[in-house]
């Protein structure tokens, strides 16, 4: 068999690359949309991330700083870089973002932690919106919390042992993840579902930084 012929034939067949690619919507209302590819390496870094969460509020903290670093390095290939936090500071700019597109966009980044299990205290709804002074529409993604036996670092149940792995609550706590109010790649509002909808989170102040491990950049790109 001539293996400088098979090589090539092999090497096509192969995958084409490890990591994942999503589509982020930018333009408002996802009028546009590019397509970002993260590498194992990005992807392993929200990973720890995530994965050394003990419960369901430390996971809530970190899953809002990996929202941030998954849309800074999705600034490096799409114009969503230029996005800032809410419609005035960025208008006319192309790259900026409103709510429909951070909130599409974050559902799709909450779906790509989730199918690669990464959730562990929550999972993944449908977009939610509210309406305030009758004229003020905004959307944002949507997480809902599970009861589950707390976790050690290392992944072994500290309690609970023998129950199931999760269980759903009566009234699940719901919380929204809205990346609108920060500019790119700050972390994402975490917030209860009840204060989003009375019109908080205009109030709340985003950390200045979102660096990842070892990363001396205010800003994870």
């Amino acid at each position: 068999m001539n293996w400088l012929l098979v090589l090539p034939l092999l090497a096509a067949a192969a995958p084409s690359s490890a990591g994942e690619t999503i589509s982020v919507c930018y333009n408002y209302g996802c009028l546009a949309q590019s397509e970002v590819h993260y590498g194992e390496e990005q992807l392993a870094r929200v990973q720890a991330l995530l994965g050394s969460a003990r419960n369901a509020a430390d996971e809530r903290e970190k899953l809002s700083l990996a929202i941030g670093w998954l849309l800074g390095w999705a600034g490096r290939q799409t114009p969503i870089a230029a996005d800032r936090g809410g419609n005035t500071a960025d208008d006319g700019v192309y790259g900026r973002m409103d709510c429909i597109d951070h909130a599409t966009t974050d559902t799709r980044l909450l779906r790509l932690l989730e199918a690669r299990g990464w959730l562990r205290f929550h999972r993944v709804l449908e977009p939610v919106w509210r309406v305030l002074y009758l004229v003020q529409v905004h959307h944002a993604a949507q997480i809902e919390e599970m009861v589950q036996a707390e976790v050690a670092v290392d992944g072994r149940p500290t309690a609970g042992v023998g129950k199931p792995a999760w269980e759903a609550t009566a009234e699940p706590a719901r919380y929204v993840v809205d990346s609108w109010f920060g500019d790119n790649g700050q972390p994402a509002l975490v917030i209860e579902l009840q204060r989003w909808l009375d019109g908080q989170g205009d109030e709340v102040r985003l950390p200045a930084v979102a660096g990842g491990p070892g990363s001396a950049e205010n800003v994870e790109r």
